[in-house]
């Protein structure tokens, strides 16, 4: 029992500690501020490589890493400001914003899956991109719902609900994965095991996948027990250590490890001059 209670009072020494906080929150600042340069880094190298090819899936995922990460860094390079903003909705608007922009982001990745599976079943493919715009949209409206009520009338049973529909969010990405990455997974298996782009292919699909299914599932875990334990909450400043575990399992390392994997750029295009 003496253990425990010295255990306890480590814990809290160092959540109460301001040097602990402010340590912690500019360590989680400058880790998503070189996650988010890796993917600025990473667009500019697909873009001077292949100009010619617009605004492709790969491209805008790599933004929207630079757009996820860069705002998590910036949030938490004012955390001091960002976790006192009252009312209490603004500090929750732009900490839970990011982790919407993640699921879109990382659901990219779902999307351009479900379309490679399909072409290659010969299956249509045409209502996919509507189906995750409107998927989408539909996540960011009845958010931005609660986010309004939270501001008209701040209630602790709004504000749980509003983390059990991030934790609702989290599982749809959790299933995207599960489903599309292992079909996708399942289905490069069965190509010739001398194939040498099959094997990269099955690399990076299960790599991914595994990834990114971790990911979710533990911020759907995580973000549900908050909702029902205060000790657990994420939105406070004197939580640091938390803040610290959870972040770096579920945005940093997966969004570095992603970017590692996802780094091949795509091939050189060579044009012949017509004489």
């Amino acid at each position: 029992m003496a253990a425990t209670a010295t255990a306890g009072d480590w814990w809290d020494r160092i959540n109460e500690s301001p040097q602990w906080q402010d340590g912690v929150f500019y360590s989680l600042c400058a880790a998503h501020a070189l996650v988010s340069a890796i993917a600025l880094i990473q667009l500019i190298r697909i873009q001077i490589r292949a100009p010619e090819l617009g605004w492709t899936t790969q491209k805008v995922f790599h933004l929207m890493n630079f757009v996820v990460n860069g705002a998590r860094a910036i949030i938490f390079g004012f955390h001091a400001q960002v976790f006192l903003l009252r009312p209490k909705v603004f500090s929750l608007v732009l900490l839970d914003l990011p982790g919407l922009l993640f699921f879109s982001t990382y659901t990219l990745l779902v999307l351009l899956w479900a379309e490679i599976y399909r072409q290659a079943k010969g299956l249509p493919t045409d209502k996919l991109r509507v189906v995750y715009i409107t998927v989408n949209s539909a996540i960011y409206i009845f958010q931005i719902g609660i986010w309004i009520y939270l501001w008209i009338n701040d209630t602790s049973i709004v504000e749980e609900i509003g983390k059990i529909f991030i934790a609702v969010v989290s599982f749809i990405a959790t299933l995207g994965f599960l489903v599309y990455g292992g079909r996708l997974f399942l289905m490069l298996k069965r190509f010739p095991i001398e194939s040498k782009g099959r094997r990269k292919k099955l690399y990076e699909v299960g790599s991914v996948t595994a990834i990114c299914f971790t990911c979710f599932l533990i911020r759907c875990a995580v973000v549900v027990t908050s909702a029902f334990d205060s000790e657990l909450s994420l939105e406070v400043m004197d939580h640091p250590v938390l803040d610290l575990i959870y972040y770096t399992t579920t945005e940093i390392l997966p969004s570095a490890l992603v970017l590692y994997i996802l780094r091949k750029l795509p091939p050189r295009r060579h044009y012949h001059l017509i004489r």
